[in-house]
């Protein structure tokens, strides 16, 4: 009876991500596995690396930017650099440290991607799914001052959680969108914050020439204690992507984002774009096969 129906669960999880035929699949619904700070529906490919270097300066203008710190440049919010790994065509792994802007820093996370399905050309399958899964652990210095948030009383206040389920549509060879909805959960937080927040996020590719593309990336945060009169703004950013060929993805963007990681932007975010508060960021990946 237990093998049966193992059996039957198998068949009807082939069904769904794959369908009952074999169908020519959309390709390239975006060009990397990020849009600026969102994951992307892509994955890597079986067997492929990718190794990946983020950059997020300081803010270009307020009081922090402008000539003194030469529009952030002189700066840095996070810098993030890792490997992720293709397991199959569908699923990837990664880990990657990050300096981190938030409260936590000297952040190392772990990454699993899975896409269920995914778009294909007939219109059967209208759009590709793909479930995110993220956690992060602190390697800053415990702090010896207690009710400091990295006091660290025990090792779980480290971690921070991320799940997400993402879906997506290539509309045309000029034009993708994305939908995203987030849980993002932080094991120690002060007391006048809550531990959990829920997100929903938007991103969009619009394909200029065949090598480069604008990008686009934006989250809202549901929270009472996550708005502008708290000092929090939604992470937004805008950005270009250009495919140089051989394995090579490069993206420059301007976002308020100060953090790369969903487990740091996500929950703190407090530039404002109107007040300056947005940066230079850009991305570089680079996949081989191993």
């Amino acid at each position: 009876m237990t093998k049966n129906l193992l059996t039957i669960v198998i068949l009807l999880f082939s069904v769904l991500c794959y369908g009952q035929e074999e169908t020519e699949k959309v390709y390239q619904t975006f060009k990397d596995t990020r849009v600026i700070n969102a994951h992307s529906t892509e994955t890597l490919k079986a067997g492929y690396m990718d190794f990946r270097i983020g950059h997020r300066f300081g803010d270009f203008g307020g009081p922090g930017g402008g000539w003194e710190t030469f529009y952030g440049l002189e700066n840095a919010t996070d810098v993030m650099i890792g490997f992720e790994l293709g397991l199959t065509d569908n699923i990837m792994i990664g880990i990657n440290r990050a300096k981190g802007s938030g409260p936590l820093r000297q952040n190392i996370n772990g990454i699993a991607k899975i896409r269920l399905a995914e778009q294909d050309i007939n219109g059967s399958l209208p759009f590709s799914i793909a479930v995110l899964g993220q956690s992060s652990v602190s390697t800053m210095p415990k702090s010896q001052t207690e009710g400091q948030i990295n006091f660290f009383a025990k090792f779980a206040h480290r971690m921070t959680h991320h799940a997400e389920i993402i879906t997506s549509r290539k509309f045309s060879n000029y034009f993708s969108l994305q939908l995203s909805g987030a849980w993002t959960y932080r094991n120690i937080v002060p007391s006048s914050d809550k531990n959990d927040i829920v997100s929903i996020g938007v991103a969009s590719r619009i394909q200029l020439t065949k090598s480069i593309g604008v990008i686009l990336d934006g989250r809202i945060v549901f929270s009472e204690l996550r708005s502008s009169e708290t000092g929090y703004y939604p992470p937004l950013g805008i950005g270009l992507e250009w495919e140089t060929g051989g394995g090579h993805v490069f993206q420059m963007n301007f976002t308020n984002a100060t953090g790369i990681s969903q487990t740091d932007y996500i929950p703190y975010t407090q530039s404002n774009w109107a007040d300056g508060g947005f940066r230079l960021g850009f991305t570089i990946g680079r996949q081989f096969k191993i």
